[in-house]
């Protein structure tokens, strides 16, 4: 946490590191963490930017409702959810990602409810994850244009599934969080590697809708 503009330039850097590693192309992808607890404000990628080319105009702040409180524009469509992420797990930052490997798994393990990630020594980059034999589970939602639905799904997912450090809508992407900015990125970087290490040994044909 810290001042609007601190925390808008943190997650400029995000956003840039994000693009380069083609988990946020297009305008896809969008970028919060909290500036304040009490009251609750946060700040979120405007809707429809280029994450690989964020500066400060390209944020807005918002509090717990989403509304607005400083900056020009309009949040992301998504805000609902990262606003239901923070209510669910005290995150102090949400980061969304659109990988290829993120949306392919996402479509194809719909049918089982999620995707299950184990045996793999990244797991330990995640939070409280001390062994390669920890199961990761990432529920995956179905994707959907109702914001204020899907947000209700997002904080029941997570109700449901207290130890999963991630959620995927289908054929879109990745949702992660972390106390703090630092920690949801390496979230998100731990995440999208055992994806992609899964769609690569053929995870990929599993469990098709």
């Amino acid at each position: 946490m810290g001042s609007f503009e601190d925390v808008a330039a943190r997650l400029a850097e995000v956003g840039r590191f994000f693009h380069a590693r083609g988990w946020v192309l297009g305008t896809s992808g969008n970028l919060s963490a909290a500036i304040s607890r009490d009251p609750l404000r946060i700040a979120i990628t405007a809707s429809g930017r280029d994450k690989g080319d964020l500066s400060l105009e390209h944020f807005l702040e918002i509090d717990e409702t989403g509304a607005v409180v400083s900056g020009d524009g309009r949040p992301s469509d998504e805000a609902p959810l990262h606003l239901a992420i923070v209510g669910a797990r005290g995150a102090g930052a949400v980061l969304h990602s659109h990988s290829v490997w993120g949306t392919v798994l996402s479509d194809s393990r719909a049918a089982e409810g999620g995707l299950r990630l184990s045996g793999w020594e990244m797991l330990k980059g995640l939070s409280g994850v001390t062994s390669h034999e920890h199961s990761e589970w990432l529920p995956i939602l179905e994707n959907s244009q109702d914001y204020a639905r899907l947000s209700r799904e997002v904080a029941a997912a997570l109700r449901a599934n207290p130890s999963s450090h991630g959620v995927l809508l289908r054929g879109h992407g990745l949702y992660a969080w972390g106390r703090g900015l630092d920690e949801a990125r390496r979230h998100v970087e731990v995440l999208e590697f055992l994806m992609e290490v899964e769609g690569r040994r053929g995870g990929f044909g599993r469990g098709g809708a």
